[in-house]
């Protein structure tokens, strides 16, 4: 068992929490942008099956296992084709932030489910030990992995969403820069995700905004109740 602690990036009586937040957070996200797309005449996503909120069309294992191990991965990405749309800039815009928002959403969710559970004394009051330690595992496990996934998806960077929104909203000329060296932006992200300094200073503080985003959230809950 320790091995296999050592092996995974949390304790593994956390391992199915983890994942089951992950599975959620992931298939919302992806059916977000295939919805859209969708909704805006781009049948790509729909003729490929993905808009569903069945988590297996959305998940790629290689993506999740490395999550799970070495603390960065991925979902199997919506294919868009922003030709379909009637205003491609726009339309391809809210494509783009929607997949984040599902997850500030999950998140809100998951805080304010935990808030009332606590303020209301609703938790306190469940005998069972371990539907109690299940709730207080999970719950502020899937808020604040939302709200991190929120923010690190919004990081102006390829391949991720936040790249695609500055890539629509910038004038036409300054995009096509940005599009000549996108391929350096891609070795910049992957630098930051593998090396130990970068993340101090760029993914490490997005789990402190997350964790502080949850608590104040939850503690407004709290407050209602007293």
């Amino acid at each position: 068992m320790d091995f296999l602690e050592r092996f995974f990036r949390l304790p593994i009586d956390q391992l199915p929490f983890f994942l089951l937040t992950i599975l959620i957070a992931f298939t919302v996200h992806e059916f977000s942008h295939a919805y859209f797309a969708n909704k805006f005449g781009d049948p790509t996503a729909k003729l490929l099956g993905r808009v569903t909120l069945n988590p297996v069309v959305h998940f790629d294992l290689l993506g999740v296992l490395l999550l799970v191990i070495a603390g960065f991965g991925w979902a199997r990405p919506v294919p868009v084709n922003r030709a379909n749309f009637d205003k491609p800039r726009l339309m391809g815009t809210i494509v783009s932030v929607v997949g984040p928002l599902s997850n500030l959403l999950l998140a809100i969710i998951g805080a304010i489910v935990y808030g009332c559970l606590f303020g209301s004394g609703v938790l306190g009051s469940i005998e069972n030990d371990r539907v109690v330690t299940a709730l207080m595992t999970f719950l502020p496990m899937f808020s604040i992995t939302n709200f991190f996934l929120f923010m690190f998806n919004l990081i102006p960077l390829p391949p991720l969403d936040g790249y695609r929104i500055l890539e629509d909203v910038l004038p036409r000329p300054l995009s096509r820069k940005l599009q000549g060296v996108e391929q350096w932006s891609i070795f910049i992200f992957l630098l930051i995700l593998v090396i130990p300094p970068l993340q101090a200073v760029t993914i490490q503080p997005l789990y402190v905004f997350a964790n502080n985003m949850y608590m104040d959230l939850v503690g407004l809950i709290i407050e209602l109740y007293r």
